[in-house]
């Protein structure tokens, strides 16, 4: 029997016999956890679960994409991807080797206000597991060659990106939307401006944004905390202490754009449109999000939502329509999303607008709520059972600056959810007169069908760099 056999039925064995982590019929709780802050500033959320023989590991820092120096957007992305191309003591090759021989699992990547890494692994292996990701977090040397061979092969990507317009359809939005905002910049950078990172520039990045200060990391599994926290603190406690960098731009809420607005993205060779249609929404910390929550899962957020019904179900036009709040730190977009072939395209954005201003003339009727309250509690458990998934969420929830309340509160916040409450939100959150449209399709087809949406229209080549 091979080792990855033996660990799969180790952990099959181990599954069938584990309890479910937060859920309990009626109510949903977040496990207690202990949180230590290092003298050098890192935070550590230690968390026991004992049910499977796994420890799984988050971190979120504040090195996100809007820490990019202008001009080289990217550079967050590319540094988090860089974490495991080879540190002080090992090379690209050596830490993969060492990660895959015990089965285990390390990850990062950059988001607007963040940058995350994850990492999980059996029991057994946890000292050798901790002594790689803390090699990668601390001790990363970002190798010439590797950087020169991830911007590269970051460039191909955005360019065959771009032969698909589902792929590249949020960055047109974003950057249209918010303009000179940080929010505007492509997390992954453009054509031109990841081909002109350097080593030079990922070093930079990492020795300003990488602090312990700057960290918060959660540790979920199988152990016992008091020994954990003696391991952590053992090998975080020699990051030199260093406080989160001010952000070189400030990131405020954008404000939301008035009228209406719309860009169409040309790409010669589509036979299809697709659609992007929103304006900014709301932030991270809005006291209103559950009931967004449940107005977006009854308008665009299951399969059965209005929009897909309409859409798809009903008339035909698309595979598939959603819409959807991005929160961060600041107010992030709120989006209508779908496709159509370009001699429908006007049929379908005139569906999509009626879809919502019916939303708004005849709101949410009392089973609709009923259904969304239904569907929310029952979709969500099964996203904090796990121990990456606990782990996941509880650094995520302290960084931004909630705390277990986010999760023991959330069931009664949305039995607590009134006609007039949602209702409320639908007038306050889901705009429909000021609204930004961005087309991504044949423009000699579908740019008299544009016109009709915004007094003007701007236009780009998809071929052009940049979004």
């Amino acid at each position: 029997m091979t080792r990855t056999i033996r660990i799969l039925c180790s952990l099959l064995v181990a599954l069938a016999a584990a309890a479910p982590a937060v859920a309990q019929p009626g109510s949903l709780t977040l496990p207690p956890y202990k949180k230590v802050v290092l003298k050098n500033g890192m935070t550590l959320l230690l968390m026991e679960q004992r049910e499977v023989p796994l420890v799984a590991f988050s971190a979120f820092l504040k090195a996100g994409s809007v820490s990019d120096p202008a001009g080289k957007e990217g550079v967050a992305s590319m540094t988090a991807a860089l974490l495991r191309k080879g540190t002080a003591t090992r090379s690209a090759d050596d830490f993969s080797a060492q990660l895959d021989f015990i089965g285990g699992s390390f990850g990062a990547g950059a988001m607007p206000d963040y940058t995350s890494l994850s990492a999980e692994f059996m029991k057994k292996d946890l000292a050798k597991g901790l002594e790689l990701v803390a090699d990668a977090l601390l001790h990363p040397s970002f190798p010439d060659a590797e950087v020169n061979k991830l911007a590269a092969q970051r460039v191909d990507g955005i360019k065959s990106a771009k032969d698909r317009a589902a792929g590249v359809i949020g960055q047109y939005f974003n950057a249209y939307l918010y303009g000179k905002h940080p929010y505007a910049r492509p997390t992954g950078g453009d054509e031109t401006s990841v081909a002109s990172i350097t080593r030079d520039d990922v070093v930079k990045f990492y020795q300003a944004n990488y602090t312990p200060g700057a960290t918060v990391m959660a540790v979920v599994g199988d152990f016992s905390a008091a020994d954990m926290e003696k391991q952590l603190a053992a090998v975080f406690a020699a990051w030199p202490a260093k406080s989160a960098p001010p952000s070189p731009v400030a990131v405020t809420d954008a404000p939301a754009v008035k009228g209406r607005r719309l860009l169409l993205v040309d790409k010669p060779d589509s036979t299809q449109t697709y659609f992007r249609v929103g304006n900014v929404g709301i932030a991270r910390s809005n006291p209103d999000r559950v009931l967004i929550e449940i107005v977006n899962t009854l308008f665009g957020g299951r399969f059965t939502s209005m929009i897909n019904t309409e859409l798809r179900i009903k008339s035909g036009l698309t595979y598939g329509a959603n819409s959807g709040f991005v929160e961060w730190k600041a107010k992030g977009p709120f989006f209508i999303n779908s496709y159509t072939s370009n001699a429908n395209t006007e049929k379908a954005l005139d569906l999509t607008l009626d879809v919502l201003k019916r939303l708004h003339e005849k709101g949410i009727s009392d089973d609709d709520l009923k259904s969304a309250k239904a569907y929310l509690k029952g979709q969500f458990p099964p996203d904090v059972e796990t121990a990456d998934q606990l782990a996941g969420v509880l650094s995520k929830l302290v960084f931004d600056g909630l705390d277990e309340r986010e999760i023991n509160t959330y069931y009664a916040k949305i039995d607590a959810a009134t006609m007039a409450d949602v209702n409320r939100a639908v007038k306050q959150y889901f705009p429909l007169d000021n609204l930004v449209f961005v087309l991504v399709g044949k423009a000699s087809e579908i740019e008299p069908v544009a016109k009709k949406y915004a007094p003007v229209v701007d236009r780009k080549s998809i071929s052009a760099p940049g979004f």
